[in-house]
């Protein structure tokens, strides 16, 4: 018996350390789990944190754009605005011309056929009285009543065969003026151009002549150079500063710059 008892107790103190063991190993593996859990969780946070960032530097990229097109959108409104302006302010002096002709055939009725036919008779176009053959004036007559029924087409053509014809003509300037017009309207900028450019060298002190330098601003526009467009308008306001046309190329200056 007592050989037992120290089989016994021997075995015990050799159980011990493993049973120790026991409790400590799965206490040391719970640890281990929980900062792998810890770790895990932080790189989700990190992540999730960068991802964040990311979409608010894409949201703030949009908010810009947004912004940008609606600026250009701003600018191409006002440049349509203008260009409506400018085909309105034709129609404007097609109107004009429209009173104008209808004056000049009232003053007609009661001059003598003679007269009228082969000798030169006093007119006055755009303010300016001046001499002119009867043939030359009902030429000059027949472009502006072409003009007027809105046939643009063929309005620039009788105008182009008239300042061809009558080099020294007192219509001269007026016909080049109502040439470009015709010209612009039917979008042959480059010839409208040089057309309203002959008529500036031609009659500087023309009363159409700011018009005129108004007109070559919008041809410039439609050319796309506005810096063209803007030395042109400068131009109008310093040398005709008191002119309906400086005044509206004040207003359109402010919205090209």
């Amino acid at each position: 018996m007592q050989a037992l008892d120290l089989t016994l107790r021997s075995l015990g103190r050799a159980l011990a350390p493993l049973a120790l063991c026991a409790v400590v190993l799965p206490s040391q593996a719970a640890l281990f789990e929980d900062e792998d859990a810890r770790r895990a969780i932080l790189d989700l946070r990190q992540r999730l944190e960068s991802v964040q960032q990311a979409l608010k530097a894409q949201d703030e990229d949009k908010a810009r754009l947004r912004s940008a097109l609606l600026d250009l959108q701003g600018q191409i409104d006002t440049l349509k605005a203008d260009l409506s302006r400018a085909r309105g302010q034709t129609e404007q002096l097609v109107r004009d011309l429209t009173e104008v002709q209808q004056r000049q055939r009232d003053v007609q009725m009661g001059v003598d056929e003679r007269l009228r036919r082969f000798e030169p008779i006093k007119v006055s176009v755009d303010g300016r009285e001046f001499m002119a053959e009867p043939q030359e004036k009902r030429d000059y007559d027949q472009a502006m009543e072409t003009f007027r029924k809105g046939d643009f087409t063929a309005a620039a053509s009788i105008l182009n065969g008239f300042v061809l014809k009558y080099t020294q003509s007192g219509f001269l300037p007026s016909a080049l003026f109502w040439l470009g017009n015709a010209e612009y309207a039917t979008r042959d900028y480059k010839e409208s151009m040089a057309h309203f450019r002959q008529m500036l060298a031609l009659a500087p002190a023309h009363p159409r002549t700011p018009e005129a330098m108004l007109a070559i601003s919008n041809v410039q526009i439609e050319l796309k150079d506005l810096k063209g467009a803007r030395k042109t308008l400068e131009d109008l306001m310093k040398v005709y500063p008191s002119s309906e046309a400086a005044s509206t190329a004040k207003d359109r200056l402010a919205r090209l710059r």
